[in-house]
């Protein structure tokens, strides 16, 4: 596989020099500058694949060119919107990139309530808190029908925690839920901040009668149209997973499992509608054998992030080695490697751990702990190449 890395652009603390000393070949990346629904200027993009080349790396995988939300509740502007897409697709093909992430979750991407859980060795990964997010979605956002998704016991422990949450506590569940891991609460809005509440309650009204059925259709319809680019410019589009792959906040989520995977894949039979393998992402949900899943999906798989996580008995889960834990990301290297050995795959989520803490680092990926987890993949990378027979 191809050692890839997300980087977060010229303004992210980890170099491109720092990656090429640490075995990295790839960049992942993105012209993170440029406001979700605009062009993808040709110029912006060959700049950026340039300065990507001249530290001896180059540009494998954009992640992500944004679908944005009007596209996906099947807004009146879509149609200009996935017009736009398809010309940014066509300048990344003209720049000699050919590989698009991208994911299609309403309102909001991966969600976790604790950006800094702490393991025994003092080091610290991402966790969802069950509780804590039924506590957020009833008791602070004050979703319409909340209650109903969760059960009377849930409820129970919702109203004990309201009886000891802190005003400092709610604060830093909103911050982490919708400010710190998701891309549309940044900066102003008409001259003033916005209210992340507010904002997101606005968000989440847009997609008032989409239900699982619709949000597919608007799927099919975004993918349809961008096909015929992909088919003229050998772009690949890759979706990703939903994280976490359940419905969160009455919101439908359309790739959760392999029976979803394969109803997309059916859907818009096209080689270049392909899948982002993330292991993490499935793992996180007792439905998905995700080495069956690997394997079944294989022939469409363009994209692959390694990562593991832990589920517990309660419904929370927490960020697991990546030698451990239901991602079984040494079978998964195992599988990769002797089935689409150039594939482009990088870790994720790594712990915030050694002198990482208060560099500024996104949540989720710190240095030294995405670091370790490849100089770990890469070492179950080097014993399948040694002994394949082993392996088979």
């Amino acid at each position: 596989m191809e050692k890839t890395w997300r980087w977060f652009g010229k303004k992210d603390p980890i170099t491109l020099d720092m990656l090429r000393q640490i075995g990295v070949e790839g960049i992942v990346t993105a012209l993170h500058d440029i406001p979700n629904g605009e062009i993808w200027p040709l110029e912006a993009i060959a700049e950026l694949r340039d300065y990507i080349e001249r530290a001896g790396l180059r540009w494998s995988v954009v992640e992500s060119l944004p679908v944005s939300e009007a596209i996906k509740y099947g807004g009146k502007e879509r149609d200009r919107l996935i017009e736009n897409y398809g010309i940014s697709l066509a300048n990344l093909s003209k720049a000699g990139i050919k590989t698009v992430c991208y994911n299609f979750m309403p309102v909001i991407d991966w969600i976790r309530t604790d950006l800094n859980h702490r393991w025994e060795d003092g080091s610290s990964s991402l966790y969802f808190d069950k509780i804590r997010f039924a506590y957020f979605d009833c008791r602070i956002l004050q979703r319409k029908g909340a209650e109903a998704d969760y059960t009377a016991e849930e409820l129970q422990k919702v109203d004990e925690l309201a009886k000891t949450i802190t005003d400092e506590e709610k604060y830093e569940l909103i911050d982490t839920v919708i400010v710190k891991t998701q891309g549309f609460v940044n900066g102003n809005i008409d001259g003033h901040t916005p209210d992340p509440v507010q904002l997101f309650r606005e968000l989440l009204s847009r997609y008032e009668g989409i239900d699982r059925h619709q949000l597919r259709d608007n799927l099919c319809y975004f993918l349809s149209a961008i096909m015929p680019v992909c088919d003229a410019c050998g772009v690949d589009m890759c979706i990703h997973p939903d994280d976490p792959p359940y419905q969160m906040l009455g919101l439908p989520r359309i790739v959760t499992s392999g029976e979803d995977i394969d109803w997309l894949l059916k859907a818009v039979d096209n080689p270049h509608n392909g899948l982002t393998f993330c292991a993490g992402s499935l793992s996180a949900g007792l439905q998905n054998d995700v080495v069956e899943l690997a394997r079944r999906f294989a022939s469409r798989t363009r994209f692959v992030h390694l990562r593991s996580t832990n589920v517990m008995e309660d419904g929370n889960f927490m960020e697991a080695s990546h030698l451990e834990g239901r991602g079984r990301v040494p079978e998964l290297v195992a599988f990769y490697e002797k089935n689409l050995p150039d594939v482009p795959m990088r870790v994720d989520h790594g712990r915030l751990m050694l002198d990482d803490r208060n560099k500024g680092y996104n949540p989720g990926y710190s240095f030294h702990g995405r670091m370790l987890a490849l100089a770990q993949v890469e070492g179950m990378m080097a014993m399948v190449r040694k002994f394949p027979t082993f392996f088979s």
